[in-house]
């Protein structure tokens, strides 16, 4: 689920008015039910960041920490516009899924009398969101290039000035009395996108119900959003259908922080989505890409001729075909082993065939009768080890090409890391981007020595 709290080092919002936001916002969670353990407490202090709650106790395996009601969750059914939504429901619909929570949130955060006022004024303004999304485009090109970060947040920004414009400007205009896009802007929808990025939660899916619809839309869950991630967390959120609760996935002693998990987030999509990175070795997660096409482009170097780079552009709109490569698509690399290990090793496989070879394989269909190569499909660093000399050589290619793309090599920010002065001298943004590109490096790196 996403979800969580904020990034490391993140500045906090400042008192909407003169009461401690903190203190407002526990007298609300005790109107709404939300029942907090005695043993924990929410604070800045002792956080990594932003508030995060801390163990004022030893707490053992399997405590719950706190309990929300489904009715202090904010929600496009919680809202109170929600019968507007639900009647709006057709021409809501969009790719992210997200409109309609957006649209409640646009109205809830601007309305004087909303029910979530005090759960609001723990962020002031959402300025303290530092997305790549709001860096200048000179910052996020010098300092993400090569990580995949610009090119998400391009879409990203292209996706939400299509939803504002074509789905949300012309619902507001037809509800002037609630929505004023003077008040509800561009501009705040866009910083109440990265809210929901950051904070908000999807209830996972029954195991029956995944084939059957789309993942379930997102929703903001007061107190369990203070939580901070690490990928090496210690409690867990767990749903019932009348609560949800946090519960300890291990022993916390006293004074300790406690951590929940985003899910399996590589450094570049915790940057991407929730402004921060883990540094490094931290992120057990984390991952590098080696775009699919670069793979081509070193299988296209490697031929010497004409003819040979007509087999490779025939091998690959075979691949194309079997669906194990795109344009647009990525090899995955994970710190064991290759995420994307099928598209990968086949796509090795038919890019280092002869012609004879592939006009056989073509004539298979892409089937081959090995049933022994099935079983050890993994691409473990061990069995990347033991790929054949011209798949080893095409993979290295790739790999260099690769680390080509970043405006850095890794001796640099491995000095810079090593040097705590100069380190201390970077911006947040430069510090954050610099923990992305460095595991992604370090990742690229080992499988150079690995296939040698």
């Amino acid at each position: 689920p996403w979800g969580g709290a904020p990034p490391p080092g993140r500045a906090g919002p400042g008192p909407r008015n003169s009461v401690d936001p903190l203190s407002g916002f526990l007298a609300w969670c005790g109107q709404a039910g939300v029942e907090l353990n005695p043993k924990v407490r929410l604070s800045r202090e002792g956080a990594v960041a932003g508030y995060g709650m801390l163990a004022a106790e030893e707490l053992e395996e399997g405590e719950v920490l706190f309990t929300i009601p489904r009715t202090a969750l904010l929600s496009q059914h919680t809202t109170s516009i929600h019968a507007l939504l639900q009647e709006a429901q057709e021409s809501l619909q969009s790719q992210s899924g997200w409109v309609p929570l957006l649209l409640a949130l646009l109205h809830e955060y601007t309305a004087s009398n909303s029910h979530w006022q005090p759960y609001f004024s723990l962020w002031q303004d959402f300025r303290s969101l530092d997305h790549p999304m709001f860096w200048p485009q000179e910052e996020r090109t010098r300092l993400l290039q090569g990580t995949g970060i610009p090119e998400a947040v391009d879409k990203d920004l292209a996706n939400i000035h299509l939803e504002y414009n074509s789905i949300i400007l012309p619902f507001m205009e037809t509800h002037p009395n609630i929505f004023d896009p003077k008040l509800h802007t561009l501009e705040l929808y866009k910083e109440l996108v990265a809210f929901v990025m950051a904070y908000s939660f999807q209830e996972p899916l029954e195991e029956e119900e995944e084939d059957e619809k789309g993942p379930n839309p997102p929703m903001m869950v007061p107190v369990a959003d203070i939580l901070n991630h690490v990928a090496n967390h210690n409690a867990n959120l767990e749903y019932s259908p009348q609560c949800l609760r946090m519960v300890t996935t291990q022993p916390v002693g006293k004074g300790e922080e406690i951590f929940n998990t985003y899910g399996q987030m590589a450094n570049w999509q915790l940057l991407h989505m929730y402004g921060f990175a883990e540094p490094y070795p931290g992120n057990t997660h984390d991952t590098a890409d080696i775009q699919m096409v670069t793979l081509r482009r070193a299988a296209l170097q490697r031929a010497k001729s004409e003819a040979q780079q007509q087999l490779v552009s025939e091998q690959w709109d075979f691949l194309c075909q079997l669906e194990m490569v795109g344009e647009e698509g990525a090899f995955v690399l994970g710190w064991d082993e290759v995420l994307t290990e099928e598209e990968l090793s086949v796509a090795l496989k038919v890019l280092c065939m002869s012609e004879e070879e592939f006009k056989e394989y073509k004539e298979q269909d892409g089937w081959e009768d090995d049933s022994e190569e099935e079983e050890n499909s993994t691409l473990s660093n061990e069995a990347l080890a033991r790929l054949k000399t011209p798949c080893k050589k095409l993979l290295y290619d790739s790999v260099l090409l690769t680390l080509e793309s970043y405006g850095t090599d890794l001796k640099a920010e491995q000095d810079l890391l090593n040097n705590k002065e100069a380190y201390e001298k970077l911006s947040r943004r430069e510090q954050q981007a610099l923990h992305v590109r460095y595991g992604q490096k370090r990742i690229l790196h080992q499988l150079l020595e690995l296939i040698q």
